[in-house]
Formats: C-alpha cells, structure tokens, sequence
C-alpha cells in the first residue's frame, strides 16, 4: 500500500510539475543550465543508465546516493530562503508606492507655483507693454491717414490737370496722368460713402468720357468716311490719343480701328465694284495686288502711329479678306453662268497663294473664333498630301508602286489664314465637280481605245502579268483631284468627289478589267477520245491562248492593285474630309467589285484547266476497265492530264509572281474542281476488274502526287506547297483511292465487304454505295441485300465489346484481298 501511494504522489507531483513549452524555453534562456536533471524531457532510466553503465559501477551506489541527497538538501535550503525572502516582499512595496505618491504631491505643488509666477509675470509684461500698443495702433492710424490725405491730394490734384490737360489736347502728357488717377482712385472704392470723393470719382468719368468722344472727332477730322484723300502723314496728336485710347474703354479702341480700316478700304470698294472689269476672277490677281501696296503704303506712313500691340496691318489685311470674300461671292453668284473650271481653279490658286502669304507675313492673332472656321487637317506623319505638290513624275512613280502611305516630309505648321477669303468659291466647286466628272469619263474612255489598239500583254515578256499602266495612271489622277478639291474644301464637295472616283473606279472595273476578260466557248475543238489518248495532241487541248492567260494574269493583279489602293484612298478621303462626313466616304462596294473581278480572273483559269481535263477523263470513263489483264504503267489520260497541268499552271505561276496568294487560291479552286469531277468520272467506269481497279488505283496514285507537286510544278525553286491546299488533295485523293479498294475487295463475306467500305469511307451511304456496288457490275438482286445490310448497320456504329469483334470483321481477312492490295502497294513504291 505505501509503494501505491508513493507512485500515485510521483505521478501528482510530475502531473503538477509539467510546464508548457513556452515556459520551459524562458527558464532555459533565464537560468541555463548543462545539468541533465534540468531538461525538460528528463528520463530518469537514462540518467541511471548513466550514472551506473556497469554491474562494476554499482559498487558506488551509496556514494552516488549521498551526493544527490546532499544536492536535496542544498535545494530545499534554496527553496527555503527564497520563500522566507519574500514574505517581506509587500510590506516594502506598499512603503514604495506611499513614497512615490508623496513624490508626486510635492511636484504637482512645484508646477502650481510656477504657474502663478508664470501669470503674475505676463500680468505684469501687459501693463508694461499697454502705453507702447496704444503707441503703435496710434502711428499706424497716423500714417494711413498721411497716406490717404496724400492719395487725396494726388487725386485732386490730378482730376484738374486731367481737366485741363483734355481741354488743350495734350493726349501725351493725359496717357501717363489718366493712368495714375485711375490707380489712386482704386485706393478710394471703400470710401465711396464719402460725398467729396464720389464727386471726384465721377468727375475722373467724366474726363474719360469727355476724352474718348474727343478722340474719336479728332479721328473722324483727320480721317473722314466720305473724303476720298487722306492726309500727307500721321499726326503725333493722334498717336498721343492711341495711348489715351489703350485707358480707355476698350468700346473706343475698336471704333477707332473700325472707322480707320473703313476709310482705309474705301477706295477698294470703289475699284472693284461689281460693275467693274476688274473685279471678275480673271483680273483677281489685281485684289490683292491693291492690299500689298496698301499694305506697303500703311508701314510707311502710319505704322508709328497705331502702337503695336494693335496689330493693324494684320487687322487690315483680315478686313479686307472679309470684304473681298463677301465681293467675291456676290459678283460670282450674279454671273454664276460664266464660270468655267479653268477660271474657277485659277481664281482659287491665286486666293490660296494670297493666303500663303499672309501666313507667312502675319500670326493670326487678331481672327476671331467667329471669323474663320479653320480646316481640320490630319497628323502630318500619316498623310502624304500635306505637303507641296510633288513633281507629276515623283506621283506617278508614288502610284505605280502603290505606296500612297509613303512617309512624307513633315509639313509646315497650319496656316491661320486658310479660307478666309478662298471658302466663298466652295459653292460654285460643282463646276469643278462636273468637270472632273467629265475628265474622268474621258480618260475612261482613252483607256479602253489604248487598249484596243495595243492589245492583250505580250506573252513571254515582263508584261505579262505585270498591272495595267492604265490602272496607275487613272490613280495619280485620282490623287491630284484629291489634292485639289482639300485646297478647296473638306466639306461637301469632297463627297461629291467621292461620289465621282466611286463611279469611276466601278467602270473602270466594267469595261477595262472585266470587260477585257476573254470569253470561254463551248466547242471542243473537235477532239476525239483516241486523240486524247495520244501524248504529242494533247496540247491541243488549251481553250485559252498564251496571250489570253497572259491576259487573265494581268487583270487579275491589276484588281488586286486596285483592291489596295482602292483601301488605302478610302483612307485618305477620311483624313481629308470634315470629321462630321466621315461617316459617308465609303468604298466597299468598289473594293468588292474589285474583288469579284479577282474570282472571276481565277475562275477563268480554274474553267480552262479544267475544260483542257475533261477529254481525258471522259476518255477514262469510256476505256473497257474489265478487259485490262495487267497492270502497267500510269495509263495515257493521266499523261494528258499532266501534260496540260504542265503547259498551263507554270505560265499561270509566272504571271501571278507578285500576287501569290491569288496562285494560292487558282491551285485550291482548281483541286476543288478536279478532284470532285475525277471521282464523279470513277464511278461511270463500270464494270472493273480486280486488274482494272488496280491500274485504277496507280492511276490515282500518280494523279494524286502530281497535284500535290502541282504549286511548283515546272519551276526551277521547288517550293513546299501551302497547308490548305495540301489538305484538300490528299483528302480528295485519298477518297477516291478508298472507294478502288472497296471495288478491289471481295463482296462475300456480305458483312466483311459492308463493314470494309464503313471502314474505308468515313461518309459512306448508300448512294455511294450503290455507286460502287454498279463499278463492281454486281447484279440488282444481289445489290438489294447489301443495301439492306449497309442500312442497318449504319445507324449505330460498332462501338464497346461489339466493336472489338467488327473490327476484326473490316479489316482485310480474305488472303487474296490481302495479297493484291500488298503486290499494288509494292508496285506503286517501285515506281516511286
């Protein structure tokens, strides 16, 4: 019982004694220790273990025991002076905590004495600083008042030499005089209370008033509306008054300006009346001529008397735009009939030259929002029509390469002065509108006479294929009008002329590209299937001449200029034209009819080929396929058909080196028709032998190697042909190739033979089936339980367990079959 109760108090005591981790670690970092009776995963067998590692060692038990009792005791005297030494630990911290509170009254009664002697003493800097306050608010009274009376004075003083001074006209000594009393007088807005000085004040008013209608009169003497003379030179008098006038109510400034450009424009209004010779567009040279010298005329006798930052030759030049624009419309809509383009474009040439040259003589900084509605133009990086109108050859080399995004020189900066006066010729551009029209429809017309007479391209000749030069030629037209018409204007009559090249682009398409494609005919030459048979006639086959593919070639790359830079002009008629009429520049229609023009290119050359094959697989149709007994080399219809891909698709490649991918599209449409067509023509070879299906096969074998080489056939570069065009022959092909080794395999089996041709034709049915049934010169009678069988497997595929066992059904189990499609199989890589 005693040993019970010894094990139960070591497992409370240890239970007591277990310290979290935590704990254990502080007690490690605060009292470390080596001792393995301080760690915390102590094991009190190992310990042993190491204190007695030997039966021998036991020999010093009674040693080891008295240590460890004596290292007990010295413990618990540790233990026993450690809780004696605290139980005196509260007593001392209730005296600390009494001390520190006595600590803190005493300082708290520090600060309240300093507080005091803190107030006592700015109590005391108040009332020695009192009298010196009042002594400073008193001096401050005292020099505003000075100042105020001196401002009084000053006002005074001056509202009566301002008097006196406007009485003798002395605008000089006024300009610096008004502006000083207008200065003071700012003083005085807060004291306007005060009658004295709101009396001053409407007597400086009054001054200003009495001294604008005085500047005026003198203006209106010196320069009257009515006289037709002006005086010798300017007068220093008034030159003072434009001083006076820049104080003054700005209302008075531009009288003065308004009446002056008036007096100073009156005889031109008097010269160039409407009922004078001089003022038609053919004598427009003279206007402006008339403003330069006047211009001149101003600069030497009055350009010190205006100050400068009127800026009145600016101001007279931009009136007389306004006049001339206004004179202009009003003479050109009374004799509108006797406008002709030539006189139109001169007129317009030299108003847009005039307006050049006030941009390059003045800023702009007089025109008012309202006066000029500037054009917009488009960032100069992107637009190549900025600039200065290029040499016509430099345009025409820009335009045959097709490169109207060529980067330009950057342009100068946008003139201010555009329109002013030339916007007044904007309603009569339907004269040049129509003219253009006119032009255009001629130059139509001279390139279907060229053509006639020149004839198709020249075969065998860097023409052939190459674009029409009448393409380039109707294009630089096309970009001259363009540049033009956005002198001009960028509004309306951009549309219509638009509105023209679309017209124009379209007949262009009708007579000189489609117009000139040659016509296909339905006679075949009088060919005969024999003769189809014989290698050196097939070349008779050709529907197209040389010339005409030539031809073909040609039209087809001169539409695809025509599609690009048919875009790229769309492009720059919306950088040209008002943001507002974006919307209507529009040119899908003409780049589709451009583009209908390409596939009918292509469709010619697809038809002639084709037609050139017909023959030959009519002819293979016809041949006795049961009769053949032994499998040769590729039979005579599939040399013609080589020897015609031969002669027409290198001529074709030649003439379509710069468009590509329009070759591309000839080869795709071309396999599309063929292979379609050549299976079609399969199926009327009936009945077959197992010999006859096999030269078949080898036939479609060679027919199927040759298209696929058929991108580069006859050319020195062997190139890889496109992945598109690839795919559709080896598809195409390899149908027709499955549907001879269906015609190859045995039909009984009945299940075999029907699950070889599922097998074999991923889009079986029963047509097709039917097809090959009739190639094979199967009986109806036998016919009709295939077809029932092909019918109702059909629906559900094999698939799961059943399809493991149909599997091994479509593969090739019969031993003939095999050894025919391996001996075939052989004798196609042989000849490869």
């Amino acid at each position: 019982m005693m040993e019970e109760e010894e094990l139960e108090f070591v497992e409370e005591l240890e239970a007591v004694l277990q310290l979290t981790p935590d704990v254990q670690l502080a007690i490690e970092q605060v009292f470390p220790s080596q001792d393995p009776l301080d760690r915390a995963d102590f094991n009190a067998v190992e310990y042993i273990n190491t204190l007695f590692p030997t039966e021998q060692s036991l020999a010093n038990i009674d040693e080891v025991v008295n240590k460890i009792r004596l290292k007990i005791r010295r413990l618990d005297d540790n233990i026993r002076t450690v809780v004696r030494g605290q139980t005196n630990v509260g007593q001392d911290g209730r005296q600390a905590l009494e001390e520190a509170q006595k600590a803190i009254q005493q300082l708290f009664g520090k600060i309240k004495d300093i507080k005091d002697k803190a107030e006592k003493s700015e109590q005391m800097v108040k009332e020695i600083t009192r009298d010196i306050k009042q002594l400073d608010h008193a001096k401050r009274h005292l020099t505003t008042s000075i100042t105020t009376l001196n401002h009084l004075h000053m006002l005074a003083g001056g509202v009566d030499s301002l008097e006196a001074m406007t009485r003798r006209r002395q605008y000089g000594e006024v300009a610096n005089l008004l502006q000083g009393v207008m200065n003071v007088l700012e003083h005085f807005h807060k004291y306007m209370g005060i009658l004295q000085i709101r009396q001053l004040s409407e007597r400086v008013k009054a001054a200003q008033t009495e001294l604008g209608q005085q500047i005026l009169a003198d203006f209106e003497e010196a320069f009257p509306s009515q006289g037709t003379k002006r005086p010798g030179g300017p007068s220093n008098v008034l030159r003072d008054a434009c001083l006076v006038a820049n104080i003054l109510d700005p209302r008075i400034k531009q009288e003065i300006i308004k009446k002056f450009i008036k007096q100073h424009l009156s005889e031109y209004l008097v010269l160039f009346q409407e009922n004078q010779d001089v003022a038609w567009l053919d004598k427009i040279d003279r206007r402006y001529a008339w403003i330069k010298r006047q211009l001149v005329d101003y600069e030497e006798k009055y350009g010190r008397m205006f100050p400068r930052e009127w800026y009145m030759t600016e101001r007279i030049a931009v009136e007389f735009c306004h006049v001339t624009r206004t004179e202009l419309a009003k003479i050109m809509r009374t004799r509108a009939k006797e406008i002709e383009v030539k006189l139109l474009l001169f007129a317009i040439q030299r108003t847009t030259n005039f307006e050049g040259f006030l941009a390059k003589r003045f800023s702009g900084c007089t025109l008012t929002d309202g006066t000029l509605k500037k054009l917009e133009s488009p960032p100069p990086s992107t637009n190549p029509f900025l600039e200065d109108e290029p040499a016509p050859e430099m345009e025409e080399l820009a335009m045959e390469k097709g490169d109207l995004d060529q980067p330009k020189k950057p342009k100068a900066p946008d003139n201010p002065f555009h329109g002013i006066v030339s916007k007044c010729f904007e309603p009569h551009l339907y004269v040049y509108i129509e003219s253009q029209d006119k032009n255009l429809g001629e130059l139509i017309d001279r390139f279907v006479a060229d053509f006639k007479a020149q004839g198709p391209p020249k075969p065998n000749t860097d023409e052939g294929g190459a674009v029409l030069p009448s393409c380039a030629d109707l294009f630089v037209y096309y970009k001259k009008c363009m540049v033009q018409c956005s002198q001009l204007s960028t509004g309306e009559p951009m549309i219509a002329l638009t509105t023209i090249f679309q017209k124009y682009l379209r007949e262009y398409a009708w007579k000189i590209l489609s117009g000139n494609l040659p016509k296909t005919t339905s006679s075949s030459g009088g060919l005969t299937i024999s003769s189809l048979l014989k290698e050196k006639e097939g070349s008779e086959v050709a529907k197209f001449t040389l010339e005409e593919l030539c031809l073909i070639c040609s039209i087809l790359s001169t539409a695809e200029y025509c599609l690009a830079t048919t875009q790229q002009l769309e492009e720059k008629l919306k950088e040209k034209v008002d943001v507002s009429l974006i919307e209507r520049i529009n040119l899908t229609g003409e780049m589709d009819t451009f583009s209908t023009v390409i596939s009918s290119s292509i469709q010619l050359l697809v038809q002639d080929l084709d037609a050139a094959c017909d023959p030959a697989l009519t002819a293979m149709s016809k041949m006795q396929w049961q009769n053949v007994e032994h499998v040769g080399d590729q039979s005579p219809y599939v040399t013609s058909v080589i020897l015609h891909i031969k002669q027409n698709v290198p001529i074709i490649r030649d003439n379509l080196a710069s468009t590509r991918k329009y070759f591309t599209q000839f080869c795709i449409k071309f396999a599309n028709s063929f292979i379609p067509k050549f299976i079609t023509h399969l199926f009327k070879c009936k009945p077959i032998s197992m010999v006859g299906a096999e030269q078949l096969l080898l036939d479609t074998h060679s027919l199927k190697m040759v298209l696929l080489d058929l991108p580069s056939i006859g050319s020195q570069v062997v190139r890889k042909a496109p992945a598109s065009y690839t795919k559709i022959v080896v598809k195409g092909m390899t149908r027709a190739e499955m549907i001879l080794k269906v015609v190859m395999a045995p039909h009984e089996p009945l299940v075999v033979f029907v699950d070889n041709y599922i097998k074999l034709l991923t889009d079986c049915n029963t047509e097709t089936f039917q097809k090959i049934l009739d190639m094979k010169g199967l009986k109806r009678s036998e016919q009709s339980s295939m077809l029932e069988l092909l019918r109702q497997r059909l629906p559900t595929p094999p698939s799961g367990p059943e399809g493991s066992s149909s599997l091994s059904l479509l593969a090739p189990t019969p031993e003939q079959e095999s050894s025919r499609i391996r001996k075939l199989e052989k004798l196609i890589k042989k000849r490869l």
